[in-house]
């Protein structure tokens, strides 16, 4: 094994002579043999090595004696060794993150503390081939984007050094016969064998299955991503080229401009990763949560649309205009934002709206008494997710029984609502941005007939309207 491995570090160039080296520990087989290894080659590459193990307090005197269990073996093979513990469970409720991510955070937190403070040049995870193939076929079966499929990177910067991971040209097999041979007595989670996490439903129930069919797949799969990185590393270079040479911006306020003519001009791959590299600056690489795959279609389809004026909305008041040929990102002003707003609807869930109104979604089995502060459909009636948001110029919409369609304004006329309520109220619209329901007005669709067992409910509580 430490000849496979050592020339994984050789031909990816992990590792230079003379180097400080942190190795990242749990007391696990895979972080183990990992320190082991970097024993068996400590002298030959004159190394400094320091192993930190993370105690996440999640399994109470069970993970503190890991801790323990790591800094004894650390005794006996003359390691120099740095033992932390964080409050998992407090971290993720302040944050409203689940245990896993909160876990990572605080551990990635300590691991760049150390390398500061040790002044290390390397970061070495535990990582194996097979834990690669999870990964891929986990983002296969979740991401819509290319970029998103690389895996995990081999090596990349991290805290004034280097995260490395030697030991993605193992499998989790190798690993565990190597632990037997040098006899290391690893510490186990019962935690990894639970379906209940994601990874370990692929670990336990697919991966099985394709190794079937390839029995090297970690090497097959390592190679994809490598290529899949080299790749993405270059079409993102030739997307920050087009960025600079298409793309117009302004620091203050922070604003962005380009020709619709200009941007498509170039290959749909760069026209992407340049959308990508425009949202990473407008909000400081600091994206919302909230921001998907829904908004990227929105975009597109705006430069596509054939009206010469039209806008949409994104997360933290960000609006995309689109100008005749010109497309302009820009935040709205705080003047422009006291009565705006644009919030998508969860279903199940509710939204607060800025007058202390709320809009509440449902799923219900029963049509209950409707008036205009309900909306009802069937799932397949809208297109999703659904928007509540304050009107635009030009707005209009349609209903059952009207010829053609109406102005926004013009209905407000017609229901004698003052101006000073119009800019404030609110308006429900589908996927496309089509208006389904102005509140307490007008509704696009009739209601459905009584032989569905599952509907869709809106209902508007008011506020100060």
């Amino acid at each position: 094994m430490n000849g496979e491995v050592t020339a994984f570090i050789q031909r990816h160039q992990l590792l230079s002579h003379g180097a400080t080296v942190l190795v990242a520990v749990s007391g696990g087989p895979d972080s183990m043999a990992l320190l082991h290894y970097f024993k068996s080659i400590r002298d030959e590459y004159r190394l400094r090595v320091i192993a930190v193990s993370v105690d996440h307090q999640l399994r109470g005197e069970e993970s503190k004696q890991d801790l323990e269990y790591v800094a004894d073996c650390c005794r006996q093979w003359d390691i120099e060794f740095v033992g932390e513990s964080v409050d998992v469970n407090g971290y993720k409720k302040q944050e409203h993150i689940g245990t896993q991510l909160a876990a990572r955070n605080l551990r990635y937190d300590v691991f760049a503390e150390q390398m500061k403070r040790f002044q290390a040049d390397y970061l070495a995870l535990g990582h194996h081939g097979d834990d690669q193939a999870e990964t891929m076929v986990m983002r296969l079966t979740r991401m819509a984007d290319s970029s998103s499929l690389s895996g995990i990177p081999v090596k990349r910067e991290f805290a004034g050094g280097y995260i490395i991971r030697p030991f993605l040209c193992l499998t989790k097999k190798q690993i565990e016969h190597y632990c037997k041979e040098t006899n290391i007595y690893p510490r186990l989670d019962p935690s990894n064998e639970s379906t209940d996490y994601t990874r370990n439903y692929f670990r336990i129930n697919v991966l099985p299955l394709l190794k079937e069919k390839n029995s090297n797949l970690h090497k097959t799969v390592q190679h994809l991503s490598e290529s899949l990185e080299a790749d993405e590393e270059f079409l993102q270079l030739e997307a920050k080229k087009m960025v600079e040479n298409v793309v117009i911006t302004d620091e203050d306020p922070r604003k962005v401009v380009f020709s619709i003519d200009a941007f498509q001009s170039r290959a749909s791959a760069l026209q992407r990763r340049a959308y990508h590299l425009i949202l990473n600056y407008l909000y400081h690489e600091d994206l919302p949560k909230d921001l998907s795959y829904v908004h990227q279609e929105q975009f597109f389809a705006l430069m596509n649309n054939k009206k010469g004026n039209v806008q949409i909305d994104f997360p933290r008041h960000l609006k995309v205009e689109k100008a005749y040929n010109k497309l302009i990102f820009y935040f709205r002003q705080s003047e422009d934002l006291q009565s705006e707003f644009h919030e998508t609807i969860p279903i199940p869930g509710e939204v607060l709206l800025p007058d202390g109104g709320k809009i509440i979604a449902t799923y219900t089995s029963e049509l209950s008494l409707q008036n205009e502060h309900t909306y009802i459909c069937l799932e397949n009636q809208v297109e999703f997710p659904l928007s509540v948001r304050t009107r635009h110029d030009g707005d209009r919409m349609t209903w059952k029984g009207l010829t053609g369609s109406k102005k926004i304004k013009d209905i407000f006329i017609d229901a004698k609502i003052p101006l000073k309520e119009r800019n404030r109220w609110p308006v429900v619209t589908d996927n496309k941005g089509d208006i389904i329901w102005l509140i307490g007005l007008k509704k696009r669709d009739p209601i459905p007939n009584q032989n569905h067992s599952l509907y869709i409910q809106l209902y508007y509580e008011q506020g100060n309207l």
